[in-house]
């Protein structure tokens, strides 16, 4: 019996959810709305049929293009 450990590459909406760290509904919700004004974009998709699935790759990417804060400042230099 040969067993070999290979990586996913597609994720469903629950494993993306704990991938990202952000919620099933987020997701849907930006899926449906697509991209709008100050709200966080949607990772990339696809489709197979009626499931949606999200590659491992374009989750990496959307995460990185995403800026890491040290600290959050409010107008006035104040943190938040």
């Amino acid at each position: 019996m040969h067993t070999e450990h290979t990586q996913k590459r597609a994720y469903t909406e629950q494993e993306t959810s704990a991938y990202i760290g952000m919620s099933r509904s987020f997701l849907r919700q930006s899926r449906m709305e697509g991209h709008r004004e100050n709200r966080t974009d949607a990772p990339p998709f696809i489709k197979i049929g009626r499931a949606v699935r999200y590659l491992k790759e374009d989750l990496d990417n959307w995460l990185n293009r995403h800026r890491k804060y040290t600290h959050l400042t409010c107008e006035g230099g104040e943190h938040a």
